[in-house]
Parts: structure tokens; sequence; C-alpha cells
């Protein structure tokens, strides 16, 4: 009888087996078409091994994975090819990696998503999705929490991918972080149109925070506000924080009379969009090994537009 031939497994697929990646990098002199440059680059391989690469997505032309073997390249771009297995990719609806690098993570974390797990949640969150995706690349790797969103507060935060990398935003935030600026659609009109509110906050044991003049009590924080524009019972307005306090914009909207649209929980009366109308708009920050000046956005969430358009 024919014996059954047994299906050769993905490069770096082995159960049981661990290889660091070994990704090759070259850079295309000219305009040409991708399979072409991969056989002038490795000679040394065999065709089928250098169309095995492509085909199991084990090929990167400008920082994405193809597959494609006539990919168009022109003078300058850069191509990688992983002759462990195949690249490592992450995908979600509810985050996105926006900057990746050996060192941090800048994502773009979605509505209802939570930053990290609870007593009660510990799978499912931004952290944990994070944490999967890098053990798929290295078991050995790991993420580590810089700082965090609220739950229901969406746009840019970040991961560091290394103890010092931590230590050195956490040990410096007030110095290493540049700007922090939020969109938020608030009900009613600020009066005036821009300003600074400043109070100290404490929470309470609900955990609810709030507004203290105890001396003592609470923590500073400072929030700059600009009305961006307004129509009918809602205003769009960019926030900048001076410091970084829990629930700090929720507060500070409850007390100037304008709570942010959809947070019940500080004050709203509408919930025009049924979420909270909270955007972590711009992150920039001093990069904790490189110290290179870093600088994100993400678009505002259409739903704010079409409220304040």
């Amino acid at each position: 009888m024919p014996r059954n031939r047994r299906l050769a497994a993905k490069p770096g697929t082995q159960p049981g087996v661990f290889r660091p990646d070994n990704i090759l990098s070259f850079t295309a002199g000219s305009e040409t078409t991708l399979m072409p440059f991969l056989f002038e680059c490795m000679a040394d391989r065999k065709r089928t091994t250098v169309k095995d690469y492509l085909q199991h997505r084990q090929v990167m032309v400008r920082g994405r994975i193809t597959t494609r073997f006539d990919e168009p390249l022109a003078p300058g771009d850069e191509v990688k090819i992983n002759t462990t297995r195949e690249f490592q990719t992450f995908s979600n609806p509810r985050l996105q990696i926006v900057y990746e690098d050996d060192d941090i993570i800048v994502v773009n974390k979605g509505y209802g998503l939570l930053s990290i797990g609870t007593d009660k949640v510990r799978e499912g969150t931004a952290y944990s999705m994070l944490r999967d995706y890098l053990k798929r690349k290295d078991p050995r790797n790991k993420i580590f929490v810089v700082h965090r969103l609220d739950r229901d507060t969406s746009g840019l935060m970040m991961f560091a991918k290394n103890v010092a990398a931590k230590e050195a935003m956490q040990h410096n935030w007030n110095n290493m972080v540049l700007e922090r600026r939020y969109i938020a659609i608030v009900e009613g009109q600020l009066e005036p149109a821009e300003g600074e509110i400043r109070s100290y906050l404490a929470e309470n044991s609900a955990h609810e925070v709030y507004s203290t003049t105890v001396p003592g009590e609470g923590q500073l924080a400072v929030t700059h506000y600009t009305t961006l524009r307004s129509r009918g019972a809602y205003s769009m307005v960019a926030l900048n924080l001076a410091t970084g306090r829990k629930n700090q914009i929720r507060v500070h909207m409850k007390e100037s009379g304008h709570p942010i649209a959809g947070d019940r929980r500080y004050g709203a009366a509408s919930s025009p969009i049924h979420r909270l109308c909270l955007h972590a708009e711009t992150l920039r920050f001093v990069h904790p090994v490189t110290r290179k000046d870093m600088n994100f956005s993400c678009p505002v969430p259409a739903g704010f537009r079409r409220l304040v358009p």
C-alpha cells in the first residue's frame, strides 16, 4: 500500500520548536518588480525556496507583507525577507497599531475596549491583545503598561516592550510627554470659548473623581481648552493636558457646566451617539531610548463630526 505523504509544515511552525527570526533586508536600486529582484538578491538559494518565501507571507515591501510576484519596486524601496517564518501581523477592528519598534508600541484604541485587565476581565483588553501578538513573534517577548485610557475613551496610547523604556517614560512622564491633545463633544457652549481649568482632584470610595478645596486632599490638575466649533446643543472642544490625573477631563468639563456628551457618570444629560464623546487625538513624546521627537495623530471619530460638522 502507498504510504501517506506527510505535508510539510509552514516555516517556523513546528510544534515545540522556537527559532529566532532571521530577517534579510535589501534596497531596490532601480525600478523593477519583486520576483526578479528576489531572485537576484538571493541567487544562492533555490528558486523554489524564494517562491515559497513569497507564498508563505515571508516577504515585506515598504513595511507591508505582500504575496504578489509582480509587486512594483521603485529606487529606495526596502524589501525584507523572514527566512524563519511568516511575518507576524496584528489585525483587530478595535485596536490598530500605529507605530512599533524594539522599545515601544503606539496604538489607536477603540471605544469600549479596556486598556488593561480588571479583577473581573483579564482577556480581550488592549494589553492582552498586544501581549499575545508579541508572544507569537517570540515567547520571551513582554509588554508593559505606560499609561491608560478609560474604557470608553478612544484614541492614542502607548505601551513599552521592555523595562528600561517603561521606567524611562513613567519616571519622567511630565518631561517626556510633550503634548496630549483630546477632542471632545460637550453639551452647550463654553464661555469663554477658550481658557484653563485648574483644580485639585481626589477620589471617593465609589471611585468617582471630584474637585476639592481641602488642602492636601487632592492632586493638582490643569486642563487647557479651546472651542473648535459649535452647532446647536453641542460644541467640539480641543483639550490639552498639563497634568494627567484620572478622569481629569471628564471632571473638569462637568465642573465647567458643559459635561462631555454621553458621560452619564459625570453629569451628561444626553448621549447622541451612544458613547462617551472623548477621543485622544494627539500623542507627542520623547522616545525613551532614541530621544527622538515622536508625534502621532489619529482621525476624530466620524460620529463626532456628524454632531458638530
